[in-house]
């Protein structure tokens, strides 16, 4: 799991958990079956499909340094039956 960094929790990323997506914050280097490779074994489940896209800085961030982003999003959803727990038991 070190090629995916974490989950991440916005109004928009917690909408979309409606659909059985969740999204994940992975390394620039990582390919959508590296991805649904890491998923599909750390957390037992079938993943349906990936959306990836990078990160856009906001306006002045991207004024003051070079034009590529430095994060990289996946959207994974997975099949009918299955889900990722947001808060794991302990």
């Amino acid at each position: 799991m070190d090629r995916i960094k974490n989950q991440v929790l916005t109004e928009k990323t917690i909408k979309l958990l409606r659909n059985n997506q969740y999204t994940f914050n992975v390394d620039l280097g990582s390919t959508k079956t590296e991805a649904k490779n890491l998923i599909e074994g750390f957390f037992n489940v079938k993943v349906g499909s990936i959306n990836s896209y990078r990160v856009s800085r906001n306006k002045r961030s991207r004024r003051l340094s070079e034009k590529t982003s430095n994060q990289k999003r996946m959207i994974v959803t997975l099949r009918t039956g299955y889900s990722i727990p947001l808060f794991p038991d302990e």
